[in-house]
Formats: C-alpha cells, structure tokens, sequence
C-alpha cells in the first residue's frame, strides 16, 4: 500500500546522492530488528525500531544527517504516501463486495497516521496491528489475528504483501497469497510459492 521509501526521497537533497542507499538499508535493518524481537520475545515498539534502523541506516552509510533531517526522516515515515492505483484498486474491491483490512507490523498510531496522510478512510473494514498479538510478523499467531477478527478458515483469505518473506509467511499458515513484486525481484521462497504474482495492486481486480 506505502511507499516506504517515500521519507527518504521527500528528504534527498538534504542527504545527498546515498539517500538511496540510506532508505534502503533503514527498511532492511528495521524488519531484521522486527524478526530478532518477534523470536527472541523481547518487547519493543514498531516505532522504536523505526528509530534504531534508522541511526543504524546513518551510521553505516556515512552520511552526515543533521538532526533536524533526522526528525524529518522520522515524521514523514509515518506519513508515507500510498502508491498512485491504491486508493482506486481499494475502491473497485470493496464496490464488488470484498472485506479489506490491514494486517501490519505498525503501532496502532502508526497505521492510523498513515491510512489518514494517504486519504485511505473509510476504505478498510479493520486495520490490525501486531501489537495486539504483543509481536512481530513472521510469527504465525500474527496471521491468526485475522481469523479472531474475521472468522472463517486460512483458505478464506486472500493476502497481499510485497514483502516475499511476508507473503511466504502467509502461505505457511495457510493463507492464499498474492505477491505484489513491484521491482521485478528474484523468488526467494519458492517452497511457499505465492498463488499469484503481480506487478501492482491493479492485478487484484482481475482475480476470480
């Protein structure tokens, strides 16, 4: 839904030609410390890995952030725009009659700033975030909180991620899957093949 790589770009002349790189590795770090939290059972916020990966990000490129950027970097994260077919394709499914919600690893406050900043209201029937679950995704009970919510079995959801190890995840608990590979990116997982590959949200529409 997010471009998570929106903060970074809104701030690339302050951080000069690395922005890239920067954005890039802040993403990485910051599901690394996700994963090491959700197994190793110790608590944090998404936020507070947000910040970390963040001084992390700095650190290992090298660049220079004066700490006005950073608190800009910070504050345009939880504002990420959505990609430009989000809100139609959002729009188109829940005309032909489909339940949509959000299953992220965001905050509560996070996932509410965001779905306001991208002008998404009204297009969900439920944003569920980890914290309900007291940890992070991959685990399994992460997926479980759509069937608390929803009911029904695994089989009856169809689940969306970009992320292939998200997706690969949500096939093991036994989701339907759609992997939406924006960049043309190689399989990772192929013992948890999505069910479905597209480039963008758009492909959603065109699903039997």
């Amino acid at each position: 839904l997010f471009d998570v790589h929106a903060a970074a770009e809104r701030e690339k002349d302050a951080i000069g030609p690395a922005w890239q790189e920067l954005s890039r590795t802040w993403r990485t770090k910051h599901i690394e410390y996700s994963w090491h939290h959700a197994f190793t059972g110790t608590p944090a916020t998404f936020w507070q890995l947000a910040e970390l990966s963040l001084d992390y990000a700095i650190a290992a490129i090298g660049v220079r952030v004066k700490a006005d950027v950073r608190g800009r970097l910070l504050a345009s994260y939880r504002t990420m725009a959505a990609y430009l077919e989000v809100r139609e394709v959002l729009a188109a499914l829940k005309a032909r009659g489909d339940v949509c919600a959000i299953l992220s690893n965001g905050d509560p406050d996070m996932l509410d700033d965001a779905v306001r900043a991208a002008k998404l209201d009204g297009l969900f029937d439920a944003v569920l975030s980890v914290s309900t679950a007291s940890t992070f995704k991959p685990q399994m009970k992460v997926y479980q909180l759509v069937l608390h919510r929803f009911g029904g079995e695994p089989g009856d959801v169809s689940f969306q991620s970009s992320n292939r190890w998200d997706v690969a995840a949500a096939k093991a608990f036994g989701f339907r899957c759609v992997w939406v590979n924006r960049t043309g990116a190689p399989d990772e997982y192929p013992e948890l093949a999505p069910d479905r590959v597209v480039g963008d949200l758009r492909g959603l529409l065109a699903a039997s």
